[in-house]
């Protein structure tokens, strides 16, 4: 039985799968790409293999997973592209609120700190509630405007590698992703800040 090392180890998750780094990716194909690859590299056909390749079964097992994850993951498979393309460090998130919204921001988090307080003091917290429930559509109705051009970008971006588009282009294209994500993050995050003082 040959080492389980020789399906992993070299590239990265597109190049695992045998994708090209393109943000739209067939999700059958995926699939049984991972089952594919997940049977070749299961610990049970290692269990009388060395020691040392028991533990790469392993080890290929947990990254073909968490490939597997990342790109089955839409935003975070554009998050995993930016890293590759030197455009955004694992974990970056700019958390600045967008000019447009600093209003909208700012009028949420007084409602927050009034409905931290009103909650301390034991007051009625009806009128509060409806209010930040409203914020939170508003706030929704924006996390879905930011996926719907982060899908758009995306679709830019595949066609730029088709085109073979210059250094430049592409270039431009990542800017936009990266700063559509910080933008996402930054509205998820107030999203759930408020679904969480509504619990």
């Amino acid at each position: 039985m040959s080492a389980p090392s020789t399906a992993l180890g070299k590239g990265d998750h597109f190049s695992l799968f045998g994708l090209p780094r393109k943000l739209w990716i067939e999700m059958p194909t995926l699939e049984k790409k991972f089952l594919e690859l997940s049977w070749k590299l299961h610990p049970d056909k290692f269990v009388n293999a060395s020691p040392a390749d028991q533990e790469l079964s392993l080890k290929g097992s947990s990254e073909l997973n968490d490939a597997y994850r990342v790109l089955r993951d839409p935003v975070a498979r554009i998050e995993y592209l930016l890293e590759l393309e030197g455009m955004r460090k694992e974990g970056e998130h700019k958390q600045q609120a967008p000019p447009e919204l600093l209003e909208e921001v700012f009028e949420l988090n007084e409602s927050l700190d009034e409905l931290r307080e009103t909650k301390a003091s034991g007051g009625d917290l009806g009128s509060l509630k409806h209010r930040l429930e409203s914020a939170e559509k508003n706030f929704q109705q924006k996390l879905g405007e930011v996926d719907a051009q982060l899908q758009e970008t995306a679709q830019q971006w595949d066609a730029a590698i088709d085109a073979n588009a210059s250094d430049a282009d592409r270039k431009g294209i990542m800017v936009r992703l990266n700063e559509l994500l910080n933008r996402r993050s930054y509205i998820r995050n107030l999203v759930t800040n408020v679904e969480k003082e509504l619990q």
